[in-house]
Order: structure tokens, then sequence, then C-alpha cells
């Protein structure tokens, strides 16, 4: 059932207060991609999610094939690790990545004929299937949450199985960050596929309507999901709201979400938050019988010659995408995944794409994070804080409370920040004040 509400409406529905405005020209144009070659030597780390490291089930000198499970998860938040391209284990490397955290890795050369690529794609209807059947088949094809820390999909949907009813299903299309290019280009070329996953899903947990949350400026993208989703008979419509960093946060979305709910007298109830790429990969899995073995990244930054929203087998090593972008401009003094608003320090460019990687940039510049200095009092950082804190007295404090190691007062205001950055964004002396302040709340709980 597809409500028409929405779509006469023009409220557009934003968190309060804080944030910025971003935009970046060394981001990739969202308007077309390309598919990148196929590596000849690919590398699978055996953290790819939230929890521990994925059993390997081969070893060097073994065979595997397109799609093959070469890592089985083990314990909670793990998950299980598929082969991007058929081949022969060459050997299994470690390093210590720029966190300081091993990771363990299979590194296949390629050889041997695709199962899948070139192949017509078998589809499984999956309409008469019982949920448990439909959490299996997710569980068993790896999919995980393809944003942040890359939970399991399988163990989102139990908890969500458990939770009080009514649940609602939110499928997150808010871009509000330039190097969100990729979930762009997604939502236009897989559209219906990423209709159909938020369907399966939402079979999967009983879930009774489903609101694509959309940037004010793609009405017409929210448009075009309602009109295709209305074939799987589940009440689906979409809400419009602002593009202001970081709304697409789990807690601003919250906020404009309860807005909606009180201003429009509709109970939404618990909230089921996934983004575009994850319900891709939930519609491969179960209509397909595909495990996660490519993602759309955008790649970019002042370094690169050619920035371009790429189709990335996993495993593909960062040093060959930016080969096929041209290459660097002139030497990076700083290389990154995500978006340079949180991005990650990469150690070396033998490291892969993996199913959580969303963006990738070089930059002739140094990393935000780096060359910093003593606080200069401006208060930027409090004019742009969503949940209204002071940071600058925060980071002062956790200054404090290292070199006392006995704090004076309380510090509940610690845990109220949600790490969305947008303190360390502005701050001119490029203080890490987000960064130490969830780290300190973290430590204390």
């Amino acid at each position: 059932m597809i409500s028409k509400l929405l779509e006469q409406r023009k409220r557009v529905y934003t968190f309060p207060r804080g944030g910025i405005t971003f935009s970046d020209s060394t981001a990739p144009s969202r308007d077309s991609y390309v598919t990148a070659f196929l590596p000849s030597l690919s590398v699978f780390p055996l953290i790819q999610h939230s929890g521990s490291r994925a059993f390997p089930l081969v070893a060097a000198g073994d065979t595997v094939r397109e799609g093959m499970l070469i890592g089985m998860g083990k314990g909670p938040g793990s998950a299980n690790i598929h082969a991007s391209v058929p081949g022969k284990v060459i050997r299994m490397a470690s390093w210590e990545d720029s966190q300081g955290n091993i990771q363990d890795a299979v590194v296949v050369h390629m050889e041997g004929s695709f199962e899948k690529l070139g192949k017509k794609e078998a589809s499984f209807p999956w309409e008469g299937m019982n949920p448990d059947d439909i959490q299996r088949t997710i569980s068993n094809f790896g999919v995980v949450e393809m944003e942040g820390q890359g939970r399991p999909v399988s163990e989102i949907i139990s908890a969500y199985r458990s939770a009080p009813a009514p649940v609602t299903l939110i499928v997150r299309c808010v871009f509000d960050d330039p190097w969100l290019a990729a979930d762009y280009v997604l939502c236009n070329e897989r559209t219906e596929a990423i209709a159909e996953g938020a369907a399966i899903i939402a079979r999967a947990c009983g879930v009774g309507r489903i609101y694509y949350v959309i940037s004010h400026k793609e009405k017409k993208l929210g448009e075009m999901f309602s009109s295709i989703a209305g074939k799987w008979g589940i009440f689906t419509d979409f809400i419009l709201v602002g593009s202001k960093y970081p709304q697409h946060n789990y807690r601003e979305m919250d906020l404009v979400l309860r807005n909606f709910e009180k201003k429009e007298s509709i109970l939404l109830g618990s909230l089921f938050l996934l983004g575009p790429a994850t319900l891709v990969a939930v519609h491969d899995a179960v209509k397909l019988r595909k495990p996660v073995i490519e993602r759309y990244i955008s790649v970019g930054g002042s370094a690169v010659k050619y920035p371009q929203v790429m189709k990335v087998r996993v495993g593909k090593r960062i040093g060959d995408i930016f080969d096929e972008c041209g290459g660097f401009i002139d030497t990076p003094k700083s290389i990154a995944t995500g978006s340079p608003l949180l991005g990650k320090p990469i150690s070396y460019l033998d490291e892969p794409i993996i199913k959580t990687s969303c963006a990738i940039f070089a930059l002739l510049e140094t990393f935000p994070k780096e060359n910093q200095s003593n606080c200069l009092n401006c208060g930027e950082c409090r004019s742009v804080c969503p949940v209204g804190l002071d940071p600058e007295e925060l980071f002062k404090k956790t200054i404090v409370f290292d070199i006392q190691n006995n704090p004076s007062e309380s510090y509940d205001s610690f845990t109220d920040c949600h790490a969305c950055g947008c303190c360390e964004i502005v701050c001119p002396s490029r203080l890490p004040l987000s960064s130490a302040i969830s780290s300190f709340a973290h430590r204390e709980n």
C-alpha cells in the first residue's frame, strides 16, 4: 500500500541545532561510475565485521572459487568471508593497521574460470521462505551492515524480531556528505534491489511499514522507491529530511523521525535503520544466493588525477584502485578510507577494499587530524555541536584527567557525545576533540 500524503507535503524534517554544511570539490561526481578491472592479486582480511576474526578455511596452495567460503564467522559480531575471485592462495598475510590492530588475511592470485561473472544470475523466490530461513541465508552469505563497524545483519534481525511491536524499517538515503556519492549511484543503479532487499528484511523481522528517509533535494528518488516497493504489499512511503551533516547519523535521524512521528500522529515504534549498500547485499544473498563480493566506492582527493565512483571487487588493493584513477598528481601526504570528515588513515597501499569500505581518498595536504596546535578558545566547536555540548571544555577535562588520574567532578556529559566529528572538522587547531571525548566516555563506562 502506498501513501500519497507525503508526496503532497513540503515539510522537511531536520535536527534543531549545530551541524555543518560540507562540500568538497575533490570528491567524485555522482553522475556516473566505472567498473574496476579484476584484480590479479586480492587480499581478504579475516576481520571485515564488528566481532572477532573469522576462522580461516584455506591455506597456502589451496584453490578457491569465485564466491567460495574462505573464512567462517566465529562468535558474536563475526561474519563469513568469501573469495571475490577464483584463484590460488599464495600466502597468509599479517600486518599492523594505523590503529595498532593486527590484521590477518588470505592472499589470492587470480586464475581459473569465474562462476558468476558474465553468467546469467539465477533468481530464487524468497516470498515463500519463513523468517528463520531468510535470516539463516543472510548469515551464511556473510552480509554485514556495510557502514561503520560492520555488524552482522542476521544479529541485528534477531534483536528486532524480539523488540516490542511496532518496528519500522528506515532506509537511510541521506546525502549530507559528498563522499557518499557511491551510495547515491547505488540508489539509482540498483533501485529495485534496494526496495526488494527492504521487503526481505521486513519479512524476516515482521516489519509492518517501511519509510525511505531521503535528502529533501532528492524527492524524485523517494517517489521512485515508493512506486517500486508497492509490489510487495508492505506500507511504504518516504520522509524528506535536511542535508546538513550529520543528518545521516543515528541520533540525528532519530530526532527527526520522532518529530515526524509527533507532527504526523504516526506511531513508528522501534526504528530499524539500514543503508542502501546493506539492502543490496541482503537482496543478492537471499534472491541471488550471492555473497558480498563487490561494492561501490567513492575514490578521490586532491592527490588523485581522476576522482570517480567505482564498482570494485572486495579484496582489491587500494593502490591498484588509485592507479585506475590515473594515479597521483603528486606524492600524497595523507591516504585514508571513509570521508575526510572522519576518515581512517591507512598504513599501506596493499591494504584492500573490504565489505565496509565506502570511500578512499588521497590528499596533497596533511590529514585534518594532523599538525595539531593549541586551543584558540574561538568557540567554533560549540556552535556546530548537534547535541549542545562544549567540546573545548570536555577536551580539556580529558587532559586534566590523564594528568591527575583523579576526576574532581562528574563526567556524565561525555556520554552525550556521539562522535560525529563536527567539532574536529571546524577546529582551526586540528585538535582531536570528538575522538578524545568519545574515547574517554568509553573508558569511563
